[in-house]
């Protein structure tokens, strides 16, 4: 006799068991047995044990061979990552037309690959796509998308990243990791950074942090142009923040809430 459930039962019951070691208990402890997932899904242990093996042959989870507790696996966190690039790009390539053709000149949407700078998107100030800088990666160090980048790095993090002598560039005045700290912070607190001629000759640029939902940096728009073209890099600069906020708000990322106005006394 055909069964009569419903076909997204079985997919139902599998996406229950994802959200169980998406749960903020899972990630405090990085990960969740199977009698602990039994309890947080109301299901029979031996069902969870046979569902969960299933997933773990297909690497949507994994399991820890020590403690044997499950965890959410690879093959789920690249759909993930595939999926969030392509909204970042799709997202993303509006606004840059809009502050290329404001600007007139070249954007990048770049994202961070080891110590490199990665474009992933160029479009011209004369609306139509530049291909020149698409896939290549570039020193992050001695770039003003590198530096907003490495935002939410730590002196730690730099340290493991960088040697502690940086190369690279055309004339880089960031040639050691606490001048590139220096940087950093002070992309921080203006919102953007910006270089004058230290990665190309007569090359200068601004990048601005694109942040997602949970507020990490996940990319930077960047505006770069000769030098003699942007002779008011900090305008440029404001421009470009201004547009990755646009970006990063339709990722989901929260704007700040502004104080209450005081009431007068």
């Amino acid at each position: 006799m055909p069964s009569t459930r419903p076909t997204g039962h079985g997919l139902r019951r599998d996406l229950a068991l994802l959200d169980a070691l998406a749960s903020p208990e899972a990630q405090r402890s990085g990960g969740l047995g199977v009698v602990r997932i039994a309890q947080l899904t109301g299901r029979e242990k031996s069902q969870v044990s046979r569902a969960l093996q299933a997933l773990a042959e297909e690497g949507v989870v994994e399991r820890d061979p020590d403690t044997l507790e499950y965890r959410l696996g690879w093959r789920l966190f690249s759909l993930v990552a595939r999926t969030v690039e392509d909204r970042l790009v799709r997202t993303a390539e509006p606004v840059l037309h809009r502050l290329s053709a404001e600007l007139e000149e070249t954007g990048h949407l770049c994202v961070l690959r080891d110590e490199e700078v990665l474009t992933v998107l160029s479009v011209s100030g004369h609306s139509y796509r530049a291909h020149d800088w698409e896939g290549r990666g570039v020193p992050a160090h001695c770039t003003s998308a590198g530096r907003v980048l490495l935002l939410d790095a730590s002196p730690d993090e730099l340290h493991i990243r960088f040697p502690a002598e940086l190369t690279g560039g055309h004339d880089p005045k960031t040639r050691s990791l606490p001048q590139l700290w220096a940087e950093i912070q002070r992309a921080r607190r203006t919102g953007y950074a910006k270089v004058t001629e230290e990665f190309e000759p007569g090359l200068s640029g601004v990048s601005a942090p694109i942040r997602d939902f949970r507020g990490r940096v996940i990319a930077a728009l960047n505006i770069s142009a000769p030098t003699t073209c942007l002779p008011d890099l900090d305008a440029a600069g404001r421009a470009t923040a201004e547009s990755a906020t646009t970006i990063s708000t339709q990722l989901g990322y929260p704007l700040p809430t502004s104080a209450p106005p005081m009431t007068p006394t």
